[in-house]
C-alpha cells in the first residue's frame, strides 16, 4: 500500500505576514509577497501556503483568491509553535553592501537571535538600509524554515554600545591580536546571554581595543592564526558559539 504523501508538501512556499494569525483568518497579500506567490511560485487557487507571523508560530493556509496584483489566503490550521531562539547577538562593523547582505542572510540561517551593526573608527559603511536588511533576513528565514525572525538593530557607535552594555551579557571580543580559545571560553560560560564582537576590515584601533578590554563582561578570544575577512570571522565565530552553546544546553 503506497505511503500517504506528506501534507503540506515540502515544496509548499513559506511567507512571513504581519501578526496576528489565527485559524479561519483571511490574509490579504499585495505587492512583492503577492507577486512572489502567484507569479514566481505560480501558485493558484486551492494551493497550500505556510504562513508565519513571528509571534504565534507557523500556520497552514489555502490560496482562495488570485487577482492581478493581490491574493487572499484563508488560514486552515496550525502547524507549529514559534521556535525558541538562542539569546545570542552578532555585533559587527558594517562592511560593503554585498558582503553585508550576505552576512545578514547567513547569520539568519545559522539561528542568530539579534544582529547589531556597530560603527567603529575604521568602519567602511556609515549607514545601514534597515528596510533592505530586514527584507533579506525575512527572505532567509522563509527559505531556511525559521519561524522567528532575527532582530536587527539600528547602527550605533562602539562607544555607545560599551557604555550601555548589559552587565549580565558575556561579550566575546574577537581580537585579531590573539586571546583565549573561543570554544574553551564558551563551553566554560555555559548557556548565558552572550554576544560576539567582530571588527571592521581594517581591524580595531588601539583605543577601541583598550575600551573593549576594560568592559567587565568582555572576554578576549581568538578565531585562529589566519587573518579572516570580516564576514568570514563573523560567520565562523557565530557558528562555533551557537554549536558550543547547543551542545552545552543538551548535555546531561
Amino acid at each position: 500500500m503506497p505511503a500517504t504523501p506528506a501534507w503540506p508538501p515540502k515544496s509548499t512556499p513559506r511567507l512571513f505576514v504581519p501578526p496576528p494569525l489565527n485559524i479561519n483568518a483571511s490574509v490579504h497579500l499585495t505587492g512583492n509577497a503577492a507577486h512572489y506567490l502567484t507569479h514566481v511560485m505560480r501558485r493558484t487557487v486551492g494551493d497550500p501556503v505556510r504562513l508565519c507571523d513571528d509571534v504565534g508560530g507557523e500556520y497552514l493556509a489555502e490560496l482562495t483568491t488570485v487577482g492581478k496584483r493581490d491574493c487572499i489566503l484563508l488560514v486552515r490550521g496550525f502547524l507549529r509553535e514559534r521556535q525558541l531562539v538562542d539569546d545570542f547577538w552578532l555585533c559587527a562593523s558594517p562592511i560593503k553592501r554585498q558582503r553585508w547582505d550576505w552576512l545578514i542572510e547567513k547569520a539568519t540561517e545559522l539561528g542568530v537571535g539579534q544582529i547589531c551593526p556597530i560603527g567603529m573608527e575604521r568602519s567602511i559603511a556609515e549607514r545601514i538600509n534597515m528596510e533592505r536588511a530586514r527584507a533579506i533576513a525575512q527572505e532567509a528565514a522563509e527559505q531556511c524554515g525559521r519561524t522567528a525572525l532575527p532582530r536587527i538593530d539600528t547602527l550605533q557607535k562602539l562607544q555607545h554600545m560599551l557604555a550601555n552594555w548589559p552587565a549580565e551579557r558575556r561579550l566575546y571580543f574577537a581580537d585579531e591580536n590573539g586571546g583565549e580559545n573561543l570554544l574553551d571560553v564558551v563551553q566554560a560560560d555555559g548557556h548565558v546571554p552572550a554576544a560576539v564582537l567582530i571588527g571592521p576590515e581594517g581591524g580595531f584601533s588601539d583605543s577601541e581595543r583598550a575600551a573593549i578590554r576594560a568592559l567587565p563582561a568582555a572576554r578576549r578570544v581568538t578565531l585562529g592564526p589566519q587573518i579572516l575577512r570580516a564576514e568570514t570571522a563573523a560567520l565562523a565565530a557565530s557558528t562555533l558559539i551557537l554549536a558550543a552553546r547547543q551542545s552545552t544546553s543538551c548535555a546531561p
